[in-house]
């Protein structure tokens, strides 16, 4: 097998296991971080102007509600919502859901990204260290062959 191929294989094999494992550990945290941050302005701002009628100002409303545990317990927790107010304070639209779901979908998306650039850099030097490694156990085979008469 040539080089440029074998380090190339090698190189994808190695990629896409280290992105494996890098994906394991960056998408859990994205998700993470964008449930925690999907209540800050800069989210808010960043949607809001998507997904709010012109003319209106997104705000961050919560409240107190219930939530159920894995053992079926009522829990106390708050809910966030994101409303679209107008220049008279009434409120235009509500959205209880949509916004956190694309919130934790770019920030998951990111994560990704960052993973499959990490793995890249990672996966670089691996390549080229197996074709090296072939390489030269191709030159040891080719130079230790003896006949025999």
């Amino acid at each position: 097998m040539k080089a440029g191929r074998t380090g190339a294989l090698s190189g994808f094999v190695i990629w896409i296991f280290i992105f494996g494992i890098l994906c394991s550990c960056f998408f859990p945290v994205a998700l993470i971080f964008g449930g925690i941050t999907s209540t800050i302005q800069f989210a808010l701002r960043t949607l809001g102007s998507r997904l709010c009628p012109a003319g209106t100002n997104p705000e961050c409303f919560s409240y107190a509600t219930t939530t159920t545990d894995e053992y079926g317990n009522s829990q106390p927790g708050t809910a966030y919502e994101l409303h679209c107010v107008d220049t008279n304070g009434v409120i235009i639209t509500r959205d209880a859901i949509q916004y956190a779901i694309i919130w934790n979908g770019v920030i998951a998306i990111i994560g990704l990204v960052i993973a499959a650039l990490l793995a890249l850099l990672l996966a670089l030097p691996a390549g080229i260290f197996i074709t090296r490694l072939f390489n030269r156990e191709e030159k040891i085979n080719t130079s230790a062959t003896i006949e025999f008469e």
